[in-house]
C-alpha cells in the first residue's frame, strides 16, 4: 500500500517502524516515529548515542515521567540493528549479545503496563552480512484489551525484494482507549533516496500528533550508513 497515504489517512498511528528494502537494492532501511498526545508524550527528541538513538526531553521541568517515554529505540549489535518503541531494545540487545535468538529474547516482555491502553510493544531487528539481509518485526499486544494475556507474533523475512518494505504500528487509529495494531505488518514501498523517504514521512504525519522521525539507510554491500533524524522540537 501507499505509505504516504497510509500516514496521512490515520492522525493517530501512534508509533511507528518501518523496515525494507530500497528500490535499487542497495539499501536496508529503517524508519522510525514517535506520536503524542499528551505534554509528556510531546516534549521528547531524538539524539544520538553511539551508532544508535537515545529519545530526550525537550524541556526537563516538563518530565512528568520517564517510564515508557525515555529509552533507546535504536541499538546496533554487530551486524544487527536493533529499532522498537520501548526499553525492550536493551532486552533484546542483552539477549541476542547472550546468544539467544529475536523472539527469545522478547519472552520475558509484554505489552506496556499503560492501561486500559495497554500500548503494544513493537520491535525489529536487521541482519546485513556479506552482502545478504534479513528482516523480522514483532508485536506484543493484549488479548484484545484483557491484561490477563499476551499475545506474541514475530514476523520474519528473508532476502526481501527491492522497492519493499513491512510497516508496524502501536494503533489501529486515534480513539479511547486507543486500539492496538492488528494483522500482518503492511506491506510499503521504499524509495531509493534517503532524504525523499524521511520527507515523505514526516510531512505525511499529522502534524499536531507527530514527534520525531529516524531514518537510516544501510549499505547491503559494506554495512556503512547514513541516518536522518528530525525532531519538532527545536
Amino acid at each position: 500500500m501507499n505509505l504516504e497515504q497510509e500516514l496521512r489517512n490515520n492522525s493517530y498511528p501512534g508509533r511507528g517502524i518501518v523496515l525494507g528494502k530500497s528500490a535499487d537494492g542497495q539499501f536496508a532501511v529503517a524508519a522510525y516515529f514517535i506520536m503524542g498526545r499528551s505534554v509528556n508524550s510531546r516534549n521528547r527528541i531524538f539524539v544520538e548515542e553511539g551508532e544508535g538513538i537515545r529519545t530526550q526531553a525537550f524541556d526537563p521541568a516538563k518530565l512528568s515521567d520517564p517510564s515508557l517515554v525515555i529509552y533507546a529505540p535504536v541499538r546496533v549489535l554487530g551486524n544487527k540493528t536493533i529499532v522498537t518503541n520501548g526499553d525492550q531494545t536493551d532486552t533484546i540487545y542483552e539477549g541476542m549479545d547472550k546468544q539467544f535468538t529475536f523472539e527469545q529474547s522478547l519472552r520475558s516482555r509484554e505489552f506496556e503496563p499503560d492501561g486500559p491502553n495497554y500500548t503494544p510493544r513493537i520491535s525489529g531487528i536487521m541482519h546485513v552480512e556479506k552482502g545478504k539481509y534479513s528482516y523480522a518485526l514483532s508485536i506484543l499486544k493484549s488479548n484484545h484489551g484483557d491484561p490477563s494475556a499476551c499475545n506474541r507474533f514475530t514476523f520474519a523475512y528473508e532476502n526481501p525484494a527491492a522497492g519493499e518494505g513491512h510497516f508496524i504500528h502501536t494503533y489501529m487509529h486515534d480513539g479511547n482507549p486507543l486500539p492496538s495494531f492488528e494483522g500482518e505488518p503492511k506491506l510499503v514501498e521504499i524509495a531509493d533516496d534517503i532524504d525523499a523517504f524521511t520527507n515523505m514521512i514526516w510531512e505525511s504525519l499529522n502534524e499536531e500528533n507527530k514527534v520525531s522521525l529516524f531514518v537510516r539507510y544501510i549499505n547491503i554491500a559494506d554495512g556503512s550508513y547514513k541516518t536522518r533524524i528530525v525532531n519538532k522540537n527545536k
